[in-house]
């Protein structure tokens, strides 16, 4: 019995921190879009822009990636 309770609760975890997946991906979403909304406005400093753009994503994609592997601590580490 105490061992399914500490498995649901290792499972509750790790769908709790999935959704730091979710809040990854509509952070991508509004660094991709604020950029293509200023390169609409100004085409030409579009160029300058795209290093920053892509650490932008590289930040905000970082925050999903670390999220999944505490999933995957939780479902599958079994030293707690």
């Amino acid at each position: 019995m105490q061992g399914d309770i500490a498995a649901m609760g290792a499972y509750i975890g790790a769908g709790l921190a999935c959704m730091g997946m979710g809040g990854s991906a509509i952070g991508v979403g509004n660094v991709a879009g604020n950029f293509l909304a200023g390169a609409l406005r100004n085409p030409s400093a579009a160029g300058g822009q795209t290093a920053t753009l892509f650490i932008g994503i590289a930040f905000a994609e970082a925050l999903g990636i670390f999220s999944f592997l505490v999933a995957l601590l939780l479902m599958f580490a079994k030293g707690f």
